[in-house]
């Protein structure tokens, strides 16, 4: 179902899913258990334009929107959900630029981005600091025409990846959220470096690395908007990179599905492929319903935030919990519908609901996302009230 695609993201999907098929499929099980990061492979993404989705026409890129990078994010997520984030990483990362930045910083970054010459990555979470974003302890002090940066931060998808952090440090500890500001820092710059690289569950293949900042001096003018409204840039950059998430979530679980059902067909018990039992076709009607209710809201919400509405932070955090939730669902049966061999890792399935746990605690886990909504929710009440 092409979903009222235009041509050019069907085109997108047919791409995305050619090289998932020739390029990713091969390779997913090896970057898997070595947690190697797939620098071949995000040549072929830059190659494909994927870095370029989100980025305006005016700084090198294609200026297509939210639903494009989910197309994208969903399809290759089919493959490996992993492998898939340094194209969706790279996004949350660019995102506070193209939100918050001046024609000067746009023009310095977003070219290098839009041509996948660098990745990016967002840098908010803390060791004390995780889904209470308005906690960071990262300061910032301006000294003259720099600003000192000193903290860690922790998570940080592409980490060590990245060139190009996208950064939220307290200016002004006595305001709360209202004291943090958002910086570009590049990497190379003295004072700032890596710590440990997260030895994960499952997105094995994505890098996850401390940041450290000592003393690390970057320039003003690597401030984005003004001082005080990085929490806001923030916010604003995860309304718009959650359907990202939902997305990967969205294909790892028709990736399980897809799985599940091929080997229904071909596993035989009791003289018959196991399809034909009631319990296993229930089973795989009820992951296929969900994943199709999860689909149809994220590209909803997807159309919204492209068509410009404003105040989709409900309907982000809606399709991140939704999705992230079937993921874990879905991903769960299929390993159930393969018994025993599902638990081991000669069969690909076990490691697709590894990927999708992630889904439900990053980016906001979904306890938080739920309060998102519930208080969006009682505003929309009080207004009608």
């Amino acid at each position: 179902m092409d979903y009222f695609l235009d041509d050019f993201q069907k085109d997108l999907v047919e791409q995305a899913r050619r090289i998932g098929r020739e390029r990713i499929r091969p390779v997913a099980a090896e970057y898997d258990l070595n947690g190697t990061f797939p620098w071949d492979l995000v040549k072929v993404f830059a190659d494909a334009g994927f870095y370029s989705l989100w980025v305006p026409e005016e700084y090198d890129g294609l200026e297509r929107g939210i639903l494009d990078l989910v197309l994208v994010t969903e399809e290759l997520s089919k493959y490996c959900g992993g492998i898939a984030l340094s194209v969706a990483a790279s996004a949350l990362g660019t995102f506070p630029i193209v939100i918050s930045g001046n024609e000067e910083q746009k023009k310095r970054f977003l070219p290098r981005l839009a041509a996948g010459e660098a990745l990016a990555a967002f840098g908010l979470t803390e060791p004390s600091a995780g889904s209470d974003a308005g906690a960071i302890q990262t300061r910032a002090v301006k000294k003259g025409n720099k600003y000192v940066l000193n903290g860690t931060k922790v998570f940080i998808t592409n980490g060590g990846a990245a060139k190009v952090y996208t950064i939220i440090a307290n200016t002004d500890p006595e305001k709360g959220t209202r004291g943090a500001s958002a910086f570009i820092v590049e990497d190379g710059t003295p004072g700032f470096s890596y710590g440990k690289e997260e030895d994960k569950m499952g997105i094995r293949a994505s890098s996850t690395r401390e940041l450290i900042f000592e003393d690390c001096e970057i320039p003003e003018e690597n401030l984005l908007g003004r001082e005080g409204e990085g929490f806001m840039v923030a916010m604003k950059t995860l309304d718009k990179s959650r359907p990202g998430v939902a997305a990967q979530a969205l294909g790892i679980a028709a990736g399980a599905l897809d799985l599940a059902v091929q080997y229904a067909r071909q596993r035989e018990q009791f003289g018959q492929s196991i399809i034909q039992f009631q319990a296993i076709q229930n089973m795989i009607a009820d992951m296929a319903t969900k994943v199709e209710a999860a689909r149809a809201m994220l590209y909803s919400t997807a159309r919204m935030i492209d068509g410009g509405v404003k105040g989709y932070s409900k309907e982000s955090a809606m399709c991140k919990v939704y999705a992230s939730d079937v993921a874990m669902e879905v991903t769960t049966d299929a390993v159930q519908i393969f018994g025993g061999y599902g638990y081991m890792r000669d069969y690909p399935v076990e490691k697709y609901m590894r990927d999708a746990k992630i889904t439900q605690i990053y980016e906001g886990t979904n306890q938080i996302q739920r309060m998102v909504i519930a208080r969006n929710l009682i505003k929309e009440a009080q207004k009608v009230s």
